[in-house]
């Protein structure tokens, strides 16, 4: 988000949070007086009103291309994080930029879960009166499919389909020999370039 117009934006502000912990929260805040320095540590030749359509083109990127274009979010302490957006050269990995970011206020935390939990709720309300609507539906023009459904819905799950016939610690064991393999060969593929900030990155398995 940005403050002032797009054109010329005065202040900036990237969040970032997770679908897995709610009180995930850290922020990217720069303001004219913050983007001078970062223009001078990283060598930047843009201006502030172009900083935003930079940070988009790098997230989209990521996304659309993961195996070329690398998002890497490291904590450096309990308050500091930072961003690397890194690109695989199939030769060697080149920084590009990084963001340093800071772990959002409690209040701010509060109020994207608070956020978030009355958007769940209220989809949660929107399927269920969809539901009901099917069912209502389903009970007028077909009362015994009605039935069936609501009894296949409430029968106990059989064995799991494509469990292995040795049993469940077998299946564990071979999960565990190919984590294992496939750590050991990410290990080996490392190469000249692929270690930056104290951090080693592998190359994509193809």
């Amino acid at each position: 988000m940005t403050v002032g117009s797009d054109d010329a934006p005065t202040a900036i502000r990237l969040e970032m949070s997770s679908e897995v912990d709610l009180f995930f929260h850290y922020q990217h805040f720069v303001d004219e007086r913050v983007f001078s320095k970062i223009q001078e540590a990283q060598k930047l030749m843009v201006d502030l009103s172009d900083y935003p359509t930079i940070l988009v083109r790098m997230l989209n990127a990521c996304i659309k291309e993961p195996h070329m274009n690398l998002g890497i979010f490291t904590m450096l302490s309990d308050s500091e994080a930072r961003l690397d957006f890194i690109q695989n050269m199939e030769y060697k990995f080149v920084e590009l930029m990084y963001c340093v970011c800071v772990r959002s206020p409690e209040e701010t935390v509060q109020q994207h879960i608070t956020f978030r939990y009355n958007s769940m709720k209220q989809r949660l309300s929107i399927m269920q009166s969809r539901l009901q609507e099917i069912n209502n539906l389903v009970k007028i023009k077909n009362p015994s499919l009605l039935l069936q459904l609501q009894k296949s819905s409430t029968l106990p799950t059989s064995n799991s389909v494509g469990a292995s016939p040795y049993g469940t610690n077998s299946g564990a064991y071979s999960h565990n020999n190919y984590t294992s393999t496939s750590l050991t060969s990410t290990a080996s593929s490392l190469g000249p370039g692929a270690h930056h900030g104290g951090s080693s990155f592998a190359k994509p398995f193809r």
